[in-house]
């Protein structure tokens, strides 16, 4: 099932190849038809769906008797995945304005800025979702560095326990001042997803309006100042646009890897296309997930597709570690469609060694499986924890690992990880290693409603719903709907705050 891009109605989709993609057809009695392309490569999404497991959902729902998705969203009874990591809007003004963004006050004709307690009770309802609390929180906007009190709401998610404490930024803020990232580091941020869209100072013009390249470089350098026990990780989120920017891939991810000491990964995200556009002008514009995988292929000389897996690849391992530890843990069981990612070990010298290049990474999510049903029975979980062990082991291949990278390194920290159930193995997992992946959230011409199912991704709102990000801001757009109904007029605003800044 899909939407009309036109009336938003839900009617029937097709999804077929043709000329070697997956492609999506469907036709609204009153609008026509409609196609478009989802994976330009059929078999990578062939290859990604093979690895999709529904996840266990929510115990406490707020819609209890949804009968259909995604009209009901809250999160509710059909909905298949917990909160892997949060979205929470401070507030949609911003101090750019961004052609290609999903908030704008100025353009919305309102102001939507949730109150501190406000923000408290979301960071609640997030913390109390079962059977999995929500660990993971990012801040987002319009531009939430803006926000009156974002020190504030940075300590309120570390007092109530939320172990990723993130915000997606433009990042003018934290160039500008070195003292504005000493507060925010001290007040515990923990990760900066940082808007970063290209080395050329054109794709900031094209995509934000300005000059911004030296701004996001500035970045760079203020978090390398901070001490290293306090400085924040970033990760750079280029927004890729086919005919834009689509041939700087490798050269961001090179980028990304030189600055590692700050930098520890990039996470694309081909644009979601937004408003009514012709088929030959999406056709121009659209970027796929496999797209991601081939440029990068072609532009760098360590990764290629054979490398990528989707985001549910890894939930065995989840699953093994929740089975142990008798208590559900976080997993990542969303639609094989939504992205794929690698992880590239970075030795002292030579180029990064993707980690399918000495670990057999299929053979290791498929023992994890197996061990996950046996520990459930087990009489002890000790005994899975050594099979574990030794499925590491046997899945480690010590003749083709990168210099630096021993079986005792390896084994210490992943076993460390499935022993304690605690941060401390998968540090050391991943001091050396650097995460390259994408996202690929949906627009009305791409929609799959199976997709919002499955989304791991949610925003908190402040009537304490939780709502799939590609149901908040796309489909139904239930952020017009929020926004709206927690809002003041931006002429109101300027009156009370004195600023035409919005």
């Amino acid at each position: 099932m899909s939407l009309c891009p036109e009336c938003k109605k839900k009617i029937e989709a097709e999804l077929y190849i043709e000329d070697g993609a997956v492609k999506i057809r469907k036709t609204c009695d009153e609008h026509g038809e409609f196609k478009d392309v989802m994976w330009s490569d059929a078999d990578m999404y062939l290859k990604a769906e093979k690895w999709a497991v529904d996840g266990i959902g929510v115990e406490n729902p707020k819609i209890e008797d949804a009968p259909s998705c995604p009209e009901y969203c809250g999160l509710c009874n059909l909905h298949t995945s917990h909160t892997s990591l949060a979205n929470l809007d401070l507030t949609n003004r911003c101090n750019l304005t961004c052609p290609i963004c999903f908030a704008n006050a100025n353009a919305a004709g309102y102001v939507y800025e949730p109150s501190y307690e406000q923000v408290v009770d979301m960071l609640k309802v997030l913390r109390s979702e079962k059977p999995v609390p929500c660990v993971a929180i990012q801040f987002s906007g319009g531009e939430p560095t803006i926000y009156p009190r974002f020190f504030d709401v940075l300590r309120a998610a570390n007092d109530l326990g939320f172990a990723q404490v993130q915000v997606a930024t433009n990042g003018i803020k934290l160039a500008n001042s070195l003292k504005f990232c000493e507060k925010a580091a001290d007040a515990g941020l923990h990760t900066i997803y940082l808007q970063f869209d290209g080395l050329k100072e054109e794709n900031y013009i094209a995509a934000r309006g300005k000059p911004l390249l030296e701004t996001k470089k500035k970045v760079i350098e203020n978090i390398r100042k901070l001490p290293l026990e306090k400085r924040p990780s970033v990760v750079l989120v280029p927004t890729i646009v086919k005919g834009i920017n689509d041939d700087q891939l490798g050269e961001i991810l090179r980028y990304g890897l030189e600055n590692r000491d700050v930098i520890r990964g990039v996470n694309f995200q081909p644009v979601s296309l937004a408003g009514r556009i012709p088929e030959e002008e999406r056709s121009s514009m659209r970027f796929t997930i496999s797209d991601m995988v081939l440029r990068l292929e072609e532009q760098t000389s360590f990764l290629v597709r054979n490398d990528w897996y989707p985001v549910p690849f890894v939930v065995p391992i989840s699953q093994f570690i929740s089975t142990i530890h008798n208590e559900p843990k976080i997993a990542f069981t969303t639609h094989p469609a939504c992205g794929m990612a690698s992880y590239l070990y970075v030795p002292d010298k030579g180029d990064p060694v993707p980690i399918t290049r000495f670990v057999d990474v299929e053979g290791l999510m498929n023992d994890m499986w197996e061990l996950a049903k046996k520990a459930e029975t087990a009489r002890t979980k000790l005994v899975p924890q050594m099979k574990a062990f030794s499925a590491l082991r046997r899945r480690f291949d010590a003749k083709k690992a990168p210099d630096g990278m021993k079986t005792t390194t390896f084994l210490k920290a992943m076993s460390t990880m499935f022993d304690t159930g605690k941060k401390d193995g998968v540090s050391e997992f991943s001091w050396k290693w650097f995460y390259v992946g994408g996202m690929h959230f949906q627009d009305l011409y791409n929609y799959d409603i199976e997709r919002v199912k499955r989304c791991a991704i949610h925003y908190a709102v402040p009537d304490g719903r939780l709502i799939p990000f590609c149901a908040y801001n796309t489909g139904p757009t239930y952020r017009e709907e929020v926004e709206k109904k927690f809002s003041v007029p931006l002429d109101e605003w300027r009156k009370k705050h004195g600023s035409d800044s919005a």
